[in-house]
């Protein structure tokens, strides 16, 4: 009932950004909190980033400073902005929200989106 869609990802070299978009549709009437995970080849999913509803965000300790996460609530999007990508960065990225139709809350992920990145 509830879609998330990334967009952004691709190849980039080194001290490259990219600009990562997750648009929320379906049964919606808003986004509560949303955040941004990545996973790498043979290693397990992590927490990028996360933003709530009153739009205080976190970061996990190693992107600080490089990556920052928005959210445009009337377009119901989530957005990564990352900045000075390196090769350890390169992994699949998704997104994850908790939306509510007003009756029921959803959680939701998104089926992620390749970033690669060149050294």
């Amino acid at each position: 009932q509830v879609q998330l869609v990334e967009s952004g990802g691709g190849l980039v070299q080194a001290g490259g950004s990219l600009r990562l978009s997750c648009a929320a549709s379906g049964s919606i009437f808003s986004v509560n909190a949303a955040g941004w995970h990545r996973q790498a080849p043979g290693k397990q999913r992590e927490l990028v980033a996360s933003i709530t509803s009153e739009f205080s965000t976190k970061y996990a300790d190693s992107l600080k400073g490089r990556f920052t996460i928005s959210r445009d609530n009337t377009k119901n999007t989530v957005y990564l902005q990352m900045n000075s990508l390196k090769p350890e960065d390169t992994a699949v990225y998704y997104c994850n929200a908790v939306t509510t139709n007003g009756i029921l809350w959803f959680d939701s992920w998104g089926q992620g989106t390749q970033v690669t990145v060149s050294s």
